[in-house]
């Protein structure tokens, strides 16, 4: 399993020591997932948000990608699910890349034909030239795949993608986020397929909890009009 932590900058190494004094992962040895102290904020509602880190040289996120995908297309409902690289030193040219493909409509060719070209062909398609190269190869023009990749607007996914996996306390990838409360992972769980069982029971915990929720509050009587008679 490729582990690494990677903090990109000054900014980042201060972010994250000021993370470790805030935060607690709670995770005592030998279990399956982590709880994230204090949880991190989604931006999904009523959604229960599950999200996969991942990383284009990662041959373990190549084997996970047939599991999770079939786990996609039958969603539970009340979860929703996105996909977000990983980001620091050597993943950061990759995170440029998915978030460039997806701002030019591109993603979904973009994602698979770099993963294939990575973990079957093994391509070093590592930096940014690399990138755009590809991008040329497969119908995405240059010029202007380049422009994104140097954008602002990618610019300002990556870093909130950094801020992210810094709260998230990712290490190593593969892992999933289940609702900003827990982290789990292959490496955790010893086996893919364990690894399924684990997020998906947590996943039906929050979405149970969230329907909970809302039937509590939908059982709570209406204020009375102000003003009476």
């Amino acid at each position: 399993m490729f582990r690494s932590l990677h903090v990109p900058s000054l900014v980042g190494v201060v972010a994250a020591l000021m993370l470790s004094i805030g935060s607690v992962w709670a995770a005592e040895k030998g279990s399956e997932f982590v709880t994230l102290t204090p949880p991190v904020a989604t931006a999904t509602g009523d959604q229960v948000e599950v999200v996969e880190v991942f990383w284009y040289g990662c041959p373990h996120c190549w084997y996970l990608e047939p599991l999770m995908n079939t786990w996609v297309g039958s969603l539970p409902a009340g979860a929703t699910f996105r996909r977000m690289p990983a980001t620091g030193a050597r993943w950061e040219p990759h995170a440029r890349a998915y978030y460039a493909a997806e701002s030019m409509g591109k993603l979904d060719d973009f994602h698979v034909a770099l993963f294939k070209a990575m973990q079957v062909d093994r391509r070093p398609i590592f930096m940014e030239d690399d990138l755009v190269k590809f991008a040329g190869e497969i119908g995405i023009d240059e010029k202007a795949f380049r422009n994104a990749y140097n954008s602002f607007t990618v610019e300002t996914k990556v870093r909130k993608a950094q801020d992210l996996n810094t709260r998230y306390g990712i290490d190593g990838v593969p892992a999933v986020i289940v609702n900003g409360k827990y982290r789990t992972s292959p490496n955790m769980t010893g086996s893919k397929e364990r690894f399924i069982e684990v997020f998906n029971t947590l996943v039906g915990q929050e979405v149970a909890a969230k329907g909970s929720a809302a039937a509590t509050a939908a059982s709570v009587p209406a204020a009375a009009p102000a003003g009476g008679y």
